[in-house]
């Protein structure tokens, strides 16, 4: 079987209502889909996570270099486009072109092979996993404490037991905010904050301590990615478990993130980081260090669906424990037209659990005129 052309397909759409997020206001949604068709008719999806254009871009150079290249030997092809490209790219835009390419690389393997992606890596785990939702993002008008407090309820009424919560916008405001969402999720629903890393090392630890009496799950980004010191002086500083790495790219790098002891749970987004070949290396890695591993999802549909593959097989939390601690699914419910839309079968939760798609390859398929009709 070779490998017969790569093509990208920019998505768009326009959001009813904007929303914003600590460092940035979104105002459309976009998604990059990567296609890999082969000389035997089968083809794969992948998705990159970033800015479309420019990983479009990447991605249509990546792909150039391997039309006619095996499909089913994933591993040499992610081996060699980064050693081709290493001198100007171990982290960023590079790798989360490839990390779409990887994806449809596996989808084909799967469907090549007629079993999920996940039997390939190594077998299963789990066949459903426990979502938290994500949402709870500033609108651009309304009463803040009043609006996400109603969203908060609403994800309780459908049955999740944990959510997230956007922070960033001042240690006061957030510590108000947070207190009034656990005051209305109660006390046995799990409650995460993420400040997308808005904050320095000083302001994460203020907002820490403060929220430390709300039981906060985890605390997302409270710095910048390339920190680490930060990230070690807030771990320090709080009880409260530390989570990242939804920037950071490849083994190497979360090989760095470990050494540093800088996380207590690593996020490593399989879009982004390297794909499914990749971020199998980084959960491994990191349960060997004894670190947590719950992937960041940000995406389309054909995100999740390689996500929740990942997931089928990401190790345990406590792999000694009778009754050990699961990885948990970000299930992004913020408006996004196209996520659901170009799956001819949409992946779903029900009251907050989602079955792990079983098909060949990433267990979904893609609905053609919903392409057409996003496709920029």
């Amino acid at each position: 079987m070779k490998i017969t052309a790569v093509k990208t397909h920019l998505l768009s759409a326009t959001l009813k209502e904007p929303f914003s997020y600590s460092r940035a206001r979104y105002g459309t949604r976009t998604a990059m889909l990567v296609e890999i068709e082969t000389d035997e008719g089968i083809c794969g999806w992948g998705e990159c996570y970033g800015p479309a254009r420019i990983t479009q871009a990447v991605v249509d150079e990546l792909g150039s270099m391997i039309i006619g290249s095996d499909p089913l030997n994933s591993e040499f092809i992610w081996q060699d486009l980064y050693a081709r490209l290493r001198d100007h790219g171990q982290k960023g835009l590079l790798i989360e072109g490839l990390s779409g390419i990887d994806i449809a690389l596996w989808d084909i393997r799967g469907k090549y092979f007629d079993v999920p992606a996940y039997t390939l890596l190594g077998g299963q785990l789990r066949s459903e996993v426990q979502a938290y939702a994500t949402g709870l993002y500033r609108r651009d008008s309304g009463n803040a404490t009043e609006y996400l407090a109603e969203e908060a309820a609403s994800y309780v009424e459908q049955g999740f037991r944990a959510m997230k919560l956007k922070v960033g916008f001042g240690v006061e405001e957030d510590y108000h905010i947070t207190r009034t969402i656990r005051e209305t999720i109660g006390d046995n629903v799990a409650l995460m904050i993420d400040a997308n890393h808005a904050y320095d090392a000083v302001a994460a630890i203020a907002l820490a301590r403060k929220v430390e009496p709300l039981d906060i799950a985890c605390f997302e980004e409270p710095v910048p990615p390339e920190d680490l010191d930060g990230y070690c002086r807030v771990k320090a500083a709080t009880s409260i478990p530390i989570a990242g790495g939804e920037c950071e790219f490849t083994r190497y790098g979360f090989k760095n993130v470990i050494a540093a002891q800088a996380m207590d749970i690593l996020q490593p987004d399989i879009c982004a980081a390297g794909g499914l070949s990749e971020c199998k290396k980084i959960a491994d890695m990191a349960q060997a260090f004894g670190i947590r591993t719950n992937p960041h999802v940000w995406g389309s549909g054909v995100g999740i669906a390689a996500s929740l593959q990942w997931m089928a097989l990401v190790p345990t939390h406590t792999p000694v424990s009778l009754n050990p601690a699961q990885p948990l699914l970000e299930f992004d419910q913020t408006e996004h037209p196209i996520r659901q839309a170009i799956l001819q079968s949409p992946i779903t939760h029900d009251r907050g659990v989602v079955q792990i798609p079983s098909a060949p390859g990433l267990g979904i398929d893609i609905n053609r005129d919903a392409l057409a009709f996003f496709k920029r």
